[in-house]
């Protein structure tokens, strides 16, 4: 069986070895590029993908440094990309080899109970696995199961350019706006105009926020979130709740967004919302942090946190396409796949003002 599948791979991928270049990561904190097998289908309703565009994450960065508990050492890292299906199980409806697709950073079978309810992060049959506990994309090739429903079509006129953060920092803004449950004269104030923060800056203001406030300490991150906020602080040098309460009455924010994930953010998040908010937190932290209750008691906050369900995929790509979303401008920096290590003290250490990074894999 298993030299049928891989024959089915070389039959339609002639340059196609038996082993590819992968990117794992070790216990210690390093990470080293290997060679490794091709995947093979493991259950019909896999595919398999070659790789075409990947991106690094901050989770990545949160998995080597150990603050992810789930993550498997030596495992491919990577879950942002697009690719080429290259193989399906018998089982898969949708797709086909050759199909262009965006892949979704959440494995979910869509049948499960928290699947039928939308919530895809909390899959009972997968959630978030690739990347963390099985083989990513920061390969040549990845085995993606569930393929139909973690897998999204690419029209003609979407790149994979425009489609990297589709599958990923694109949802998780969309999501944490959602999460906000946006009314027409909303003041949304949004911690952190990193990838995820910007994303949610033109999420709510597509959702129709009256108004977006960025608040973020880097000056070119902050002219950046100018492309979305009507109104920009910088926490280094102005008094983020003074400034908050001057813009909206000394009410506060109607809904805030924590996608920064410091200790200080944290605290700052509940701090500017107006009684009865909501406060959503996209962010992920390394470190736990504590609900002061008696400090914010009679505020009556409503707070929303967690991983993204990420299950919009096929809706961003349509607005993508339309041209009403667009993440292009989040790409900062290029590399070549065997050039992916640079690319990550690049992206770690923010060089050259990094904001994404896109992983290229032909060769020049």
């Amino acid at each position: 069986m298993k030299f049928i599948e891989i024959t089915a791979i070389i039959v339609y991928d002639k340059a196609m070895k038996t082993t590819m270049k992968a990117l794992i990561w070790h216990k210690n904190g390093t990470t080293e590029l290997v060679e490794k097998p091709i995947p093979q289908i493991l259950d019909e309703k896999d595919a398999i993908v070659k790789v075409t565009m990947s991106s690094i994450c901050t989770s990545d960065l949160h998995i080597i440094a150990g603050a992810v508990p789930k993550a498997i050492p030596e495992t491919v890292l990577g879950h942002e990309f697009t690719g080429e299906v290259v193989l399906t199980g018998k089982e898969v409806k949708n797709l086909h080899p050759g199909d262009r697709v965006s892949v979704n950073c959440e494995t979910f079978c869509g049948e499960c109970f928290f699947c039928k309810k939308g919530y895809v992060n909390n899959c009972q049959n997968g959630g978030w696995l690739l990347g963390c506990s099985i083989d990513g994309c920061q390969a040549e090739y990845v085995r993606v199961p569930y393929a139909d429903t973690g897998l999204t079509r690419l029209p003609e006129d979407v790149s994979d350019e425009n489609a990297l953060f589709a599958g990923d920092i694109l949802p998780s803004g969309w999501w944490s706006a959602e999460l906000c449950e946006i009314e027409a004269d909303d003041t949304i104030a949004i911690i952190g105009a990193g990838p995820v923060g910007l994303c949610a800056m033109q999420s709510a203001k597509f959702m129709g926020a009256k108004r977006i406030i960025a608040i973020e300490p880097n000056e070119s991150r902050r002219n950046l979130a100018q492309k979305f906020a009507d109104y920009v602080i910088d926490p280094q040098n102005q008094d983020v709740i003074a400034q908050i309460k001057a813009l909206t009455n000394n009410r506060g924010a109607d809904k805030v967004i924590e996608a920064a994930g410091a200790g200080e953010t944290f605290k700052m998040a509940w701090q500017i919302a107006r009684p009865n908010a909501i406060v959503a937190i996209p962010a992920m932290y390394e470190a736990p942090q504590t609900f002061p209750l008696p400090d914010m008691y009679g505020k009556n906050l409503t707070f929303k946190t967690g991983g993204v369900d990420a299950n919009k995929c096929a809706k961003l790509i349509n607005l993508i396409s339309k041209k009403q979303i667009s993440t292009d401008f989040l790409i900062s920096e290029r590399v070549n796949f065997e050039n992916i290590q640079e690319g990550y003290e690049i992206f770690k250490n923010q060089k050259d003002k990094c904001l994404k990074i896109a992983v290229d894999y032909e060769k020049e």
